[in-house]
């Protein structure tokens, strides 16, 4: 292959998928085990959370619905299944752990909806699907940890559940720069439209002024 790899993409996956007109702002795993220097987890992501904050901020001016998602396991990890087995680190959200708090910052408010989960994704073995079509929600605007965990399997059930699925670039993060990106790129290229921080409150700004 002599094309690079921008250009060879752009000849299959170049589609965009747009804002749909009922959006709902989706925040996952902002948990203290991400932010905690003694923690497995640890992913130095301040800044991706200031940035999912000022979305959310935005998100309650326009008067949609914000959703906060956490990973909560049996004490004895008996609803843990294959994914508590492999990834180690997830002993961490052992119901009661400090490292499952909300970090510094991040208080959910009284109008904010909390989804608890033992699987990477935001919607399998939860309600989140049937409650966002029963609020008539269109449009699922994703932020979070991490980009190529619960990032992109909540992206990918998004959009299998038919919802038009917006990835925030700067309000997502990860351990790493090159999963995070590589990541990035492939939910651009196949499931979902990566905008910027700045982008997203634009467009947030001109829902609340309807």
């Amino acid at each position: 292959m002599t094309d690079g790899l921008g250009q060879n993409y752009a000849k299959a996956y170049a589609g965009k998928a747009g804002f749909g007109k009922s959006p709902a702002l989706i925040l996952i795993d902002f948990v203290q085990g991400y932010f905690d220097p003694s923690c497995d987890l640890f992913a130095d992501v301040d800044e991706t959370l200031a940035s999912a904050l000022r979305v959310r901020k935005s998100a309650h001016e326009a008067d949609i619905p914000v959703i906060l998602t956490n990973v909560v396991y049996h004490p004895k990890a008996i609803n843990g299944g294959r994914f508590f087995e492999k990834a180690t680190p997830l002993r961490y959200f052992l119901e009661g752990s400090p490292m499952g708090d909300w970090p510094k910052g991040l208080e959910p408010t009284e109008d904010e909806l909390i989804v608890s989960k033992q699987y990477p994704s935001a919607f399998f073995g939860t309600s989140l699907a049937s409650t966002l079509t029963s609020l008539g929600v269109d449009n699922v605007i994703l932020t979070g940890l991490t980009t190529s965990g619960c990032i992109r399997a909540s992206c990918v059930d998004s959009m299998s559940h038919g919802f038009i699925t917006t990835v925030v670039r700067d309000a997502c993060g990860d351990r790493h720069e090159d999963p995070h990106e590589a990541n990035l790129f492939d939910m651009q290229a196949k499931y979902a439209d990566v905008v910027s921080e700045d982008e997203i409150i634009a467009h947030l700004a001109g829902l609340a002024k309807r």
